[in-house]
This record gives structure tokens, C-alpha cells and sequence, in this order.
């Protein structure tokens, strides 16, 4: 029998107040990012690269989870993969957010003046890989990479709803292997470009897998949120029980806690080094009042969503995990801002710069999601494997 013929999903648009909800803050957040840039363009910029960076995490992440689901062969999640291929599209409005940093570039990237790294030795040496142009090809190239995948794993997918087609599934099990290592270069010279390269004379070189974790720790966290929030209100399809919510508190729990220790580590070993080109950073980040944020992304990015989840039925409990998941998106937008803005000011700033790109990227994933809910199922009702995954059991 066909998964057609023996699974009966029936599309549905997303409520109308969800969706009127993401235009509201689309809007709001374009206006305040529009008022930022007239009023003081390089803070705009500052917090333009924390925002562009975030939904990046989410878009990469969403795609990595793709991927890993058809080359592990994961059933418990299948039923719930299109909400990874609705989110991948976000790559789109990130390429729109990088636009306006490559416009203010020099007053953001220290590298880039040509008399600055004339007088530096150190910038010297970097200069073959820190310059602009390469700068902006290579950022072509992790787009190319990101989005070729990305549409490939999408349209077979999508085409399997009608087609019913298994091949495709077996396709993109092959594609996904070829991404994989893909990916992992590219996100992690994603992150040097972006992040780690705002103050070039420091290094780290856990850097790279620090931003990937964060990033698959955060597109889990939306998923969950959006998962759960539509199984709640009948969007899915009726099953979804315990088994399906403790794989996902699972992971998470396991994804939050490697990010820490991942976290840990890269401060743990730059600390007992000791070498002054590479701790003045974390240096900076213990004083003038970065501190506080440097406690606060230890308590809300581990400690609080791990007591949340650290119990098989805590798991379990769709509450729990709604909350824990937006405790942890909250929490990777706090961390690109303590990444970022020590660059910009020595002490924290707030103000309507800084909440203009939340707004605008929380409006962007609900605008974006409900987009392609109204054009397709919520489910990939060809996948070969989604029988299985509504009866999952652990």
C-alpha cells in the first residue's frame, strides 16, 4: 500500500493570527533596522552581523539536520523533516541581511583598511586570506554549497509527495554524504570570516565547531518550538505521542550539553595557556560589565535548559520543551551579541539597535515557515519511512 493510499494527512493553512503575527514584526523590525542605519550606521552594522549570523545558524543547522536524517536513516523523525525544509529557506533573507554589512564593511572589519594592515605585521601575514575580495568570494561559494544542497534535498522531497518515487530518498542519502564534509568546512570558515575575524589578532581553533554547535543546538530549538506548538493546535498528524516528544528533548539535551563542553574547553585551554594573544578575549569579556553577560549565557544557553530537560519525564512534557527551546533560541541570540559587540563598545549597550535584528529574524522565520506551509504539507507524506515514524516506539 502507498503512503498515500495508507496515510491520510490533510494540508492545512497556519492560523491566520500566527501569520499576521510574523508580517507585525517582519514590519516592525525593518523599520527599526532602517532607523538604525540613519541614525548611527556602524552600531547598526554591529548588531547586523549578530542578526545575519543567527539566521544563518538556523538556515545551516535546519539543512545539516536534513542531511543527517537520510544518511542515519532516522525514522522518529521523518514525520517531522518538512519543518527542517521550511526553515532551510531562510537562506534566502540571508543572503538579503549580508547586503548591508558588505556596504558598511570598513567601518565593521578592522583588516580592511589597506594602511591599517600596512602597519601591522600580524594582519601582514593574514592578509592572503583577510582581504576583501576573497572575503566575499568565499562567502559565495558557502552560499553556493548551502542552497544547491539545500534545493536538491527539498525538491526530491517534495516531489516524493506526489511521485511516490523511493529513489529519491536514496538519492539524497548520497547527496547527504557529500555534504556532510561540505559543510563542515564551510561553516567553520563561515564563522572566522563573520565572527572570529572582527578582532584578527586573536584565534581560536575551536572556533569553527563553537558556532556549529550553537548553530544545530538553535535550529533544533525552533524546530521543537514549531513542532510542538502545531502538534498542540492539530496541525500534525494524530500520533504524536510521548516517544516522538523525548526524542526531541533527548537531542536537545544531548546538543546543549555538547555545546557546552565544547564551550568549556575552548575557554578552559586558552586559560590555563595563558598566552597574551589569545586570552585578552576572554579578558575583555570579564570586565565592564561583559561579565554579567558571560554569566548569563552559562546559566541560560546550559544550566537552566539542562535541570529543564534533565529528566526522562521533564522530556517528555510538550511544556518543558516549548520552553526550554525558546530559552535556548533567546540564548544563541545573547551569544552572537557577547561575540560581537565587545568589538564595538567596551562595555554592554542596549538599546532599540539592539532589539531591531531579533524582531526582524523572529518575524522573518514565522513570515518564511508560514510561506511554505500554505504551498505544502506539513508532512512528507511519499517518504518511504513515515509509516514507521508515526508508529515510533522507543
Amino acid at each position: 500500500m502507498s503512503a498515500h493510499e495508507s496515510i491520510i494527512i490533510p494540508k492545512k493553512e497556519l492560523p491566520a493570527n500566527i501569520v499576521k503575527l510574523g508580517w507585525a514584526l517582519t514590519v516592525i523590525g525593518l523599520v527599526l533596522v532602517v532607523l538604525s542605519y540613519v541614525t548611527d550606521a556602524q552600531r547598526a552594522g554591529f548588531n547586523n552581523i549578530i542578526g545575519f549570523t543567527f539566521l544563518a545558524s538556523v538556515a545551516v543547522g535546519a539543512v545539516f539536520f536534513i542531511a543527517i536524517e537520510y544518511i542515519a536513516g532516522a525514522v522518529w523523525s521523518t514525520p517531522f523533516r518538512r519543518v527542517l525544509e521550511f526553515l532551510g529557506m531562510l537562506l534566502v533573507p540571508v543572503v538579503l541581511l549580508a547586503i548591508p554589512i558588505f556596504l558598511n564593511f570598513h567601518s565593521l572589519y578592522h583588516w580592511s583598511h589597506a594602511d591599517v594592515v600596512a602597519a601591522d605585521k600580524v594582519l601582514q601575514s593574514k592578509s592572503p586570506y583577510l582581504n576583501e575580495q576573497f572575503f566575499a568570494i568565499r562567502f559565495v561559494i558557502y552560499i553556493v554549497i548551502w542552497s544547491l544542497f539545500y534545493f536538491i534535498f527539498r525538491h526530491n522531497s517534495l516531489k516524493q509527495d506526489k511521485d511516490n518515487d523511493q529513489a529519491r530518498t536514496k538519492k539524497n542519502i548520497g547527496l547527504a554524504a557529500a555534504f556532510i564534509p561540505l559543510l563542515a568546512i564551510s561553516i567553520s570558515l563561515f564563522s572566522i570570516d563573520w565572527l572570529m575575524s572582527l578582532e584578527p589578532h586573536w584565534f581560536s581553533t575551536m572556533f569553527g565547531v563553537y558556532y556549529f554547535t550553537g548553530s544545530i543546538v538553535t535550529a533544533l530549538a525552533v524546530t521543537t518550538y514549531f513542532v510542538v506548538l502545531l502538534s498542540e493546535r492539530g496541525y500534525f498528524f494524530k500520533g504524536i505521542n510521548e516517544n516522538h516528544y523525548y526524542s526531541f528533548g533527548a537531542l536537545l539535551f544531548g546538543l546543549l550539553s555538547f555545546w557546552a563542553y565544547i564551550a568549556f574547553s575552548q575557554f578552559m585551554l586558552i586559560w590555563y595557556a595563558n598566552l597574551p594573544e589569545e586570552n585578552f578575549w576572554f579578558i575583555t569579556r570579564w570586565q565592564n560589565g561583559w561579565e554579567y553577560v558571560s554569566v548569563a549565557i552559562v546559566l541560560f544557553h546550559f544550566w537552566i535548559p539542562y535541570f529543564m530537560l534533565v529528566s526522562r519525564p521533564s522530556k517528555m512534557k510538550p511544556r518543558v520543551l516549548k520552553q526550554s527551546a525558546a530559552i535556548l533560541i533567546a540564548a544563541h541570540f545573547l551569544d552572537m551579541y557577547w561575540l560581537v559587540m565587545p568589538t564595538y563598545s567596551a562595555s554592554p549597550v542596549f538599546s532599540y539597535y539592539e532589539i531591531a535584528f531579533p524582531i526582524l529574524s523572529i518575524g522573518l522565520i514565522i513570515v518564511v515557515f508560514a510561506m511554505q506551509a500554505k504551498k505544502y504539507n506539513l508532512v512528507p507524506v511519499g517518504d518511504p519511512k513515515l509509516q514507521r515514524g508515526i508508529d515510533f516506539h522507543l
